[in-house]
């Protein structure tokens, strides 16, 4: 008898009416949610604009929704494309099934549109956005949970996830290992260290994006090395585990050369934020700077005047009678 187990819930969605609200979905949402929040606040700690990274959201989110979902539709192919697949089924987004690295490498072309619109550099956008990145994915995991999927293998542990029996989909009801919750907790993780990190070493042009990269790669390898689900693989490997050691070695070594080339971190990161930020007008100069301005504009004439007329007087000569000159204001001496 199980004495301790996180319990799964009975249903992944809730009807409102006609509407269906699904968990998954929820999850996703918030995720995103936090991640642009937070991805917000470090974009203007570095000089930018409170808004450009929603905007640029706007162009990345959909972008990763659709790699996401191709990245898992083409390395699980068999449900839709397979014996009794249905093909129509890879567009049930809602039912689960998001690669991340899909989201994120179609999402960083979505980024790149925006960042180019915009006129700022993607490295740093991504930087700023690193840690929110990782945030969002440990809310996200939560979606798993309302679908009772991607678990772990069978364990007794007081922390096993319990999953119901459902013959239809081939689920066998038990408790196993929570793989949802153990990425969430190593997303988290992987969050404030990118986060410390950047505070501490000043990490730019990319570096605090790659950092991200590395470390949540570290931790799905052996993460996806416990699941049970369906998958392919290679050499003896999952598919996910050799992605995620491609992508751990190249976030390092992307580390290791951009440091060299390009050290320290960018100080300009948005053109106008600067003005923008001390309180300017369309011309990009502070209102302060314009008064100031202003005023010595108005009073330059007056002092020019004063002075010539200064230079005049002290430096006139009178004519005496007798052919001798003085200066006025000499006190009567010869020159």
């Amino acid at each position: 008898m199980d004495l301790a187990f996180i319990p799964s819930p009975s249903v992944g969605v809730v009807h409102l009416g006609p509407i269906p609200l699904r968990g998954y979905a929820f999850c996703i949402i918030i995720g995103v949610f936090l991640g642009v929040w937070l991805g917000n606040k470090r974009w203007v700690q570095r000089g930018g604009r409170s808004g450009t990274v929603a905007d640029i959201a706007v162009w990345a989110v959909p972008f990763g929704l659709v790699g996401g979902r191709l990245y898992h539709v083409i390395t699980t192919y068999e449900p839709y494309f397979g014996k009794d697949g249905h093909p129509l089924d890879a567009f049930k987004v809602w039912e689960g099934g998001l690669g991340i690295w899909g989201a994120v490498a179609l999402g960083a072309v979505g980024a790149w549109i925006g960042c180019r619109r915009r006129g700022i550099p993607l490295p740093a956008y991504c930087d700023a956005l690193a840690p929110g990145l990782a945030i969002g994915q440990a809310v996200g995991r939560w979606g798993n949970w309302f679908n009772q999927e991607l678990y772990g293998r069978p364990t007794d542990v007081p922390w096993a996830l319990k999953i119901s029996d459902d013959p239809a989909i081939g689920r066998i009801g038990g408790t196993y290992h929570p793989t949802f919750l153990y990425e969430c907790l190593w997303c988290l993780g992987v969050a404030a260290l990118v986060i410390w990190a950047d505070k501490r070493f000043r990490l730019g042009h990319g570096r605090a994006f790659a950092l991200y990269v590395a470390a949540y790669c570290a931790g799905r390898a052996w993460i996806e090395e416990m699941r049970v689900d369906e998958a392919h693989h290679i050499l003896g490997l999952r598919l996910n585990v050799w992605t995620a050691l491609i992508g751990l070695v190249l976030a390092v070594v992307y580390i290791i050369i951009s440091a060299r080339r390009v050290p320290g971190r960018e100080e300009v990161v948005e053109p106008g934020a600067q003005e923008t930020l001390a309180g300017g007008d369309a011309d990009g100069e502070p209102e302060g700077a314009q008064a100031s301005a202003a005023g010595s504009a108005e009073a330059e004439p007056e002092a020019e005047a004063e002075k010539d007329a200064e230079s005049d007087t002290g430096g006139a000569k009178e004519k005496r009678a007798d052919g001798e000159t003085k200066t006025a204001g000499s006190g009567g001496k010869k020159t």
